[in-house]
């Protein structure tokens, strides 16, 4: 028996996202905040003090990391080794199908911090909670937009008691798990963009991420550069 109720959980978050609200979920690599609409996306930005060059991200699953990316065989082949058959979360970002009705449901702003030249981001298995609200988003055909839920710069929270009160006000459902899978690196997700495999965050599960490549992929990442 399952210590947890994911559908049920799953259905009151997206309730809330859907009619306009803004939700805070667990993810496997940090609390996130989500919201659907343009006031509720445009709020979280806003209460976390988020600079206006950072973009959002989508929350994703399979059926939607195949209808909105596009991308050649072995690249999708990659992705699907990560993130199912090793279990790995991982930010993938990818050139999108810009024409795809899913994303036309996005205001022209809030779709310019979503998208970047030609590309979209999009979470892939970060637990269960997020996949089951990414299937919902799919089915429902509207987009749900996230970020860390953490006031900017302030670093990711791997505990919903971590997540400063100004941030945790301004959420409408609140689904606390406790601590998250991969708290001990300290860091939210590594987004890759895996149309040229360019690291654009270096983060959770990296070094996971980088053995898979190199023993099935015959590749790596570039490293993260010394600071």
């Amino acid at each position: 028996m399952s210590s947890f109720n994911i559908k049920k959980d799953a259905d009151r978050a997206m309730d809330v996202v859907l009619n306009g609200g803004i939700a805070i979920i667990p993810t496997f690599v940090g609390y996130v905040i989500l919201g659907a609409t343009t006031e509720a996306i445009n709020r979280t930005i806003e209460i976390k003090k988020r600079g206006p060059s950072k973009l959002n991200a989508v929350i994703g699953c399979p059926s939607m990391h195949a209808a909105l990316h596009e991308l050649e065989g072995r690249n999708r082949e990659i992705v699907r080794v990560i993130t199912k058959d090793y279990d790995l979360p991982m930010g993938t970002v990818a050139p999108a199908c810009l024409h795809h009705p899913m994303l036309k449901t996005l205001d022209p702003d809030v779709l310019s911090r979503t998208t970047l030249g030609g590309t979209l981001a999009m979470l892939l298995n970060a637990g269960p909670l997020m996949d089951t609200m990414a299937q919902l988003s799919f089915e429902a055909g509207q987009l749900v937009v996230g970020s860390s839920a953490n006031l900017s710069l302030k670093g990711t929270k791997f505990r919903a008691t971590d997540i400063e009160a100004e941030v945790l006000d301004a959420a409408d459902i609140v689904i606390d798990y406790g601590l998250m899978r991969w708290a001990n690196y300290k860091k939210s997700s590594t987004m890759i963009n895996v149309h040229d495999f360019s690291v654009i965050r270096y983060g959770s599960c990296l070094d996971l991420i980088n053995d898979v490549l190199q023993r099935h992929f015959n590749f790596s990442l570039h490293p993260e550069p010394r600071k």
